[in-house]
């Protein structure tokens, strides 16, 4: 390319760039202005693959333009023009402001095309869309697959949203409780809780042990709901042994003006009268208990002494129950995990909590402890 030619391509750019930016610039680069071949070229062939819309091969240009040694400062101000002319020319007509445009005008189907084409470009925001679009368009289970695939264990709270809705019309059951748990660890929000919580309740075949535990997390993370909860949690405790657990439980209902009345008078009296009779049997049920061929019952015990706040016993009863044979382990871990957690010691529990994974349904119930011990 001649020196004159090459001015004249580089007058038309910077003119182009003035139409595309609406700058108002109406300059064109100086007759004089010594801009190499070196540069010169790739330059004209990144304007020309601009205008047919490759805009990835454009940037490559430019980039070997500027990749050249020794650049003048008028060699340097033409390539900020270029990649100026590129991104408004992009912005417009392809890349990120397509998929905007279309997200705004509810093309679903672009929004897709769109993001397939900008492969390790998008951002958060732009994947959100497009997990929108899958959505909208009704291809549910896709959307959990899009959105597990490319946030992995980083989605926010509105993604976890759309995984949520999608999974719910999917039928993907898995999904959804996943997309719960996950709301649940990122905002700690109590509605998100109460969801999950009676999603867990909902679970068939649940035993009256797990459903305890399912209350007992309803009423530690401020979730149980008016006198009937209340009075469920109790009665779940008090039918299990665990009387001075459900004691607490019935003085802070009444306590919050929760519960009142004949009816939950007669209870606390009953509780009260179980209670007494546990205290004068605690020495000759553990004295049984470690005599017993396996460790239930030291773990039922240490269940007890967590429920009255007693942590450190509590450890030490169910620790001698798992030494033993024939003990049901996953009830073992829970109970273990939980005086941790009383105890205040977050990482052995965790850790405890995680050694579950029998009984599916027990392990859901180690899943929410180890939730709820992570707030």
């Amino acid at each position: 390319m001649n020196a004159f030619n090459f001015r004249a391509a580089l007058s038309a750019l910077v003119l182009g760039l003035a139409v595309v930016a609406g700058t108002g610039i109406v300059s064109t680069v100086p007759v004089q202005a010594a801009v190499r071949p070196a540069v010169g070229r790739p330059l004209q062939e990144a304007q020309s693959l601009a205008a047919g819309g490759n805009y990835s091969a454009a940037m490559a240009k430019v980039n070997q333009a500027e990749s050249v040694g020794g650049l003048t400062a008028e060699e340097n101000r033409v390539i900020g023009q270029m990649k100026s002319y590129i991104s408004s020319k992009s912005s417009a007509t392809g890349g990120k402001g397509k998929l905007a445009n279309d997200y705004r005008a509810g093309r679903w189907a672009a929004v897709i095309s769109d993001a397939d084409s900008m492969r390790g470009q998008l951002d958060g925001n732009d994947m959100a869309a497009v997990a929108t679009a899958y959505y909208k368009l009704g291809r549910n289970a896709e959307c959990v697959r899009y959105i597990n695939g490319h946030f992995g264990n980083g989605a926010g709270e509105v993604v976890l949203q759309i995984k949520r809705a999608c999974a719910f019309a999917a039928g993907d059951d898995e999904a959804q409780t996943s997309a719960l748990e996950e709301l649940v660890t990122r905002t700690g929000k109590t509605e998100y809780w109460g969801q999950l919580l009676k999603a867990a309740e909902r679970t068939r075949g649940l035993k009256d042990h797990q459903t305890l535990d399912v209350y007992r997390i309803k009423f530690r993370t401020g979730t149980i709901a008016g006198p009937e909860e209340y009075t469920l949690l109790a009665k779940l405790a008090i039918s299990m042994g665990f009387a001075s657990e459900a004691l607490a439980v019935e003085q802070k209902g009444i306590d919050a003006k929760i519960l009142s009345g004949d009816s939950i008078n007669r209870l606390v009296a009953l509780t009260k009268t179980q209670v007494a009779a546990d205290q004068a049997s605690a020495a000759a049920r553990m004295a049984a208990a470690n005599k017993a061929p396996n460790g239930d019952a030291l773990i039922k015990i240490g269940e007890q002494l967590w429920g009255d706040g007693k942590y450190k016993e509590a450890i030490d009863a169910i620790q001698a129950g798992i030494k033993k044979d024939k003990t049901d382990m996953d009830n073992a871990q829970i109970r273990l995990g939980a005086a941790y957690l009383g105890a205040g010691q977050k990482d052995l529990a965790l850790r405890t909590f995680a050694k579950v994974k029998g009984d599916p349904k027990q392990a859901m119930i180690a899943r929410l402890w180890s939730l709820y011990a992570r707030k």
